[in-house]
């Protein structure tokens, strides 16, 4: 799924051209290799590209386009039926079976948004709490079994109803998205941040251990106070860290350690990083 997000980043005109143009090379073969050979896959290539990257409307327009486009590069190649109705109905077989390639698609970009929703913050686009206890609890196995260490951060930002009482919740808004941003530009892909409560949030750091989290965490500390100063909000960050290694214990547990670190940072004066570290 991150190959198909990199390849939506290129952009609609990216791929109404790179359709068009595939479209255009698939029809010139077509006729090059006369009527006898069937091209019927590789119309359906471009057809997929821009329903799937573009709009369905598109698809649909390629898919008129591409029956068209058959239909021409028979008849130039000389195809011959005993009657002439015979173009007009295998045009509209192909055109149907166009459309219903358009349709399945569409249906699966529906399935695939709903499956996002489920799993994502609809306010910050970090991944929901839900979600994230289900990666968490893969990596607690992982960690049992092969003995690799792992992290996590719970975040609570200070005075943030103050944000919300005095700018509003719009504000608030935000606030949290540019938190959610700020962190992940201070993480790798591979790890995970969601957003667990109303202003918390936990990251998974997989294979990083005490030291390296450290690093990383105290980094991206830096870089939330400086978002947060930079836009003239009053917000600062209680972080409690939990490092484990061959943790065979339930993820409720884990979680729980790396909250209970936060709490007794917002218990000791606020805006400072607890680590705690544990080995099964």
């Amino acid at each position: 799924m991150k190959a198909i997000a990199a390849l939506e980043k290129l952009g609609q005109p990216f791929w109404i051209i790179g359709g068009l143009t595939l479209l255009c090379g698939v029809g010139i073969l077509d006729y090059w290799t006369g009527y006898e050979l069937s091209f019927s896959l590789f119309y359906l290539l471009p057809i997929a590209l821009l329903t799937w990257f573009t709009s369905d409307k598109l698809g649909i327009i390629a898919a008129f386009a591409s029956a068209g486009v058959w239909l021409a590069a028979d008849i130039l190649a000389g195809a011959s039926y005993s009657r002439p109705a015979i173009y007009f109905w295998n045009t509209a077989i192909r055109l149907g079976f166009f459309l219903l390639t358009v349709f399945f698609l569409k249906l699966g970009k529906a399935l695939e948004r709903e499956k996002d929703l489920a799993r994502t913050d609809y306010v910050t686009g970090a991944v929901n709490s839900r979600f994230f206890h289900t990666l968490a609890q893969r990596e607690t196995d992982r960690s049992a079994r092969y003995r690799y260490p792992f992290t996590i951060a719970y975040i609570d930002l200070d005075n943030f109803k103050t944000i919300n009482d005095r700018l509003g919740h719009t504000t608030g808004d935000k606030v949290l998205s540019a938190v959610a941003n700020t962190i992940q530009r201070n993480l790798r892909k591979t790890d995970v941040v969601a957003r667990v409560g109303g202003d918390e949030f936990s990251i998974l750091l997989p294979e990083v251990g005490l030291e390296a989290a450290q690093v990383v965490i105290s980094k991206m500390h830096r870089g939330l106070l400086e978002e947060m100063r930079k836009n003239g909000w009053s917000v600062t960050f209680s972080i409690g860290v939990s490092t484990f290694t061959g943790a065979p214990r339930p993820v409720d547990e884990v979680i729980s350690m790396a909250d209970k670190a936060m709490c007794s940072v917002k218990n000791d004066g606020k805006n400072n990083i607890g680590y705690t570290a544990q080995t099964g």
